[in-house]
């Protein structure tokens, strides 16, 4: 698929455009930092590029003082005390040293216990949570697999877990084989089931177009709702896209 980017500024916020096979213009505001962005087809001039901008002026700065707003998390330390999410659930993180094998233990639907020896840095009890949120999406992936594929009609040859900068999920249409982000296993699962079903979409139709929100409204009517749950602060990340 042919697709050209350049960044133009209208009204002093710039602009990624995205120039690809489409048919119609597409305008998203991203978070955390309210990123603009444009998808338009590919011999759209840069004025009607502009011109659209500027007719939703109101609306993108209304979106991005919506995500100014937002609660953020910083980046976690490891440390009793911090808070960790997992499906959509805050929890605080208490950091137990004991001499035996590194584990998590869930207490109370409130608390994370990470048990680790003596003089584990950060980024191994880092290691040891993500090893954690990689097998509670493992134990989920095979159900929804299940419950998915007569709705959709498409076989996965494989779906897989892997830690993404900027896509939740993947998909190589030719292979049949899906990727997911780790990152999910930290929000509430509807937001797995979407983006698993959006993946598995795509065996269907490879690209964002008509047929592909057609495919979704009719597997996944409230396919939209779960897209804004995704994107909630404080878990939204900079420049997802999917």
């Amino acid at each position: 698929m042919t697709t050209e980017k350049k960044q133009l500024k209208v009204s002093g916020i710039p602009v990624d455009v995205v120039r690809k096979d489409i048919k119609n213009l597409h305008l998203a505001v991203y978070p955390p930092s309210g990123r603009v962005r444009v998808a338009v087809p590919l011999r759209t001039s840069d004025e009607t590029v502009r011109l659209a901008v500027i007719s939703r002026l109101g609306w993108i700065r209304r979106q991005q003082e919506s995500l100014e707003q937002q609660e953020r998390q910083s980046k976690r330390e490891m440390i009793s005390g911090e808070s960790h999410f997992v499906q959509g659930r805050r929890y605080r993180l208490d950091v137990i040293e004991h001499e035996a094998p590194a584990c998590i233990v869930q207490r109370n639907g409130k608390s994370l216990e990470l048990r680790v020896r003596s003089g584990t840095n950060r980024e191994k009890r880092e290691g040891v949570l993500n090893g954690w949120y990689r097998q509670l999406l493992r134990e989920q992936i095979p159900i929804l697999l299940e419950k998915w594929k007569p709705i959709v009609g498409v076989e996965v040859a494989h779906c897989g877990i892997k830690r993404m900068k900027t896509r939740w999920g993947t998909c190589n249409t030719d292979s049949k084989r899906i990727w997911l982000n780790l990152e999910l296993a930290k929000k509430p699962q509807v937001c797995l089931e979407y983006i698993l079903v959006h993946e598995m979409v795509h065996v269907l139709e490879r690209h964002h177009n008509d047929r592909f929100r057609a495919y979704m409204d009719e597997f996944m009517p409230q396919w939209r709702l779960h897209r804004a749950e995704l994107n909630r602060a404080p878990l939204a990340h900079e420049d997802w896209e999917y």
